[in-house]
């Protein structure tokens, strides 16, 4: 049995309700004392609840923390995790990143693909259960999560407070179905600036760049004091690195370094380039002033500079399922006081925390930077050959007339959350890569596709 006749007959409706649901700006904002991850994340929550009550569903708003929507009688309880938050928009769109435009028969805007088209694509595929009057033996319950960018808090409040499903698919990743996840790891690098030697040479005056950990920054910029142009030094870098540092003078002797990169999912650093990174290794490249500045700027040019797989700072791991270690300088804060490093890596499944942070410790050991900060997601791994994961890559393979096997990635899905819970979609392996980036959008025909084949989905996991 299929849905598709009642999906093809919403299709304006779930355009709609996608260009509607990225028009809300939900980035986190701790700072509203009602509203735990700020008024536009919980603005959102609540179109999403009540645009669940218009179509049928029961929802319930989870002390402002978490939300969900419920069809359905029975026991057991099958869940569909979405979250409605997104990362910050950065910069040099082609359109207004929360304007929901269509160009093309593709839907512009942050998150139209990570995640709130996905989470439109899950409501309305029971949408399409409810319409059809098919009996289900079971209750499908979407639950919408607020912060899942940053800390979890949301999803955690959820699993302490209400009913865990028994089994859940998360349309947070690709298509067909992930049956691992990379371990997860955020932390701070740290270092107090005491000293310094008025020795002539470059003095900088700050750093600073990026806005997520889990973001691979397209700009950042230094203020330096030099006593001559830099920009003859900025061109050869560019030259021989690909980049796009460029400079300014500000007053006398005083000048910005600007680096534009581009934006990336930390977890595929690959698809960006980093302009933190080029920053400093550029920085590491001319005659700074000696201190405990120069001293940080050479210790990172040196043990992370633009490589992205820990190569050089004591965690250069890989396996056979997941790959190779990944590792993104996402955020940096430095004056002349002190510095802050946001980092994010993302480490194979049979690996674990200990392994990394220690041969960053061993690594550093001779610096006086500091590790803190540490926030860890442990990794996932589901034996590809269960009947849940199986029946699923089947669906999956059925509406695409494809042949692929169970996939592996580097993001952290709500799949780790509970038990029993995959990531399934809904980037199919045709389209590009677009989470975190500039530009984001998703086709219309791959939105109204994922639709169909979570309602076929849902269905056979009632059933």
């Amino acid at each position: 049995m299929n849905f598709d006749q009642q999906i093809d007959s919403m299709k304006a409706n779930i355009v709609k309700s996608t260009q509607e649901i990225i028009q809300f700006e939900s980035t986190e904002d701790k700072s509203h004392s009602k509203y735990p991850f700020g008024e536009k994340v919980h603005q959102t929550l609540l179109y999403a609840l009540d645009l669940a009550q218009s179509m049928g569903f029961k929802t319930k708003n989870v002390d402002n923390y978490a939300g969900y929507a419920e069809y359905g009688s029975g026991e057991e309880m099958i869940g569909v995790l979405v979250h409605l938050d997104v990362v910050p928009a950065g910069n040099n769109w082609s359109t207004n990143p929360f304007g929901g435009e269509i160009i093309d028969q593709k839907i512009y805007g942050r998150g139209s693909t990570d995640n709130k088209g996905p989470a439109i694509a899950a409501m309305y595929a029971i949408k399409a259960l409810i319409d059809s009057k098919v009996p289900l033996q079971k209750r499908i319950r979407v639950i919408f999560g607020l912060n899942e960018e940053t800390h979890w808090e949301s999803i955690n409040y959820y699993m302490t407070h209400e009913e865990v499903p028994s089994k859940a698919i998360v349309p947070d990743s690709d298509f067909p179905v992930v049956y691992a996840e990379k371990g997860l790891i955020d932390f701070n690098l740290k270092q107090k600036f005491y000293d310094h030697i008025n020795d002539g040479g470059i003095e900088i005056l700050s750093i600073t760049g990026g806005t997520r950990s889990n973001v691979v920054p397209d700009y950042a910029e230094a203020t330096i004091i030099s006593k001559s142009p830099i920009q003859s030094f900025l061109d050869a870098y560019n030259k021989d690195f690909n980049s796009n540092l460029s400079s300014k003078q500000l007053e006398d002797h005083q000048y910005q370094i600007m680096s534009h990169g581009i934006s990336a999912h930390s977890s595929l650093p690959e698809s960006g380039t980093n302009a933190i990174a080029h920053l400093i290794n550029f920085l590491d490249k001319i005659d700074i002033q000696i201190g405990d500045s120069s001293n940080f700027i050479r210790s990172i040019a040196r043990h992370i500079g633009i490589e992205y797989n820990g190569e050089n700072i004591g965690c250069p791991f890989e396996d056979e399922d997941t790959g190779k270690l990944t590792f993104n300088i996402g955020v940096i804060e430095m004056d002349q006081l002190g510095v802050k490093l946001q980092c994010n890596v993302r480490y194979p499944v049979k690996y674990s925390l200990d392994d990394v942070i220690d041969g960053i410790k061993k690594t550093l050991d001779y610096t006086t930077i500091e590790i803190s900060d540490i926030e860890h997601i442990n990794p996932l791994f589901i034996d590809k050959d269960t009947e849940f994961i199986q029946s699923l890559t089947k669906i999956y393979n059925e509406y695409t007339g494809r042949n692929d096997l169970p996939t592996t990635m580097g993001g952290a899905t709500y799949a780790r959350s509970m038990p029993n819970a995959v990531a399934f979609g809904a980037a199919f392996p045709w389209q590009e890569e677009l989470a975190h980036q500039k530009n984001e959008y998703i086709a219309i025909d791959d939105l109204i596709l994922a639709t169909k084949i979570y309602a076929k989905s849902l269905y056979e996991l009632t059933r």
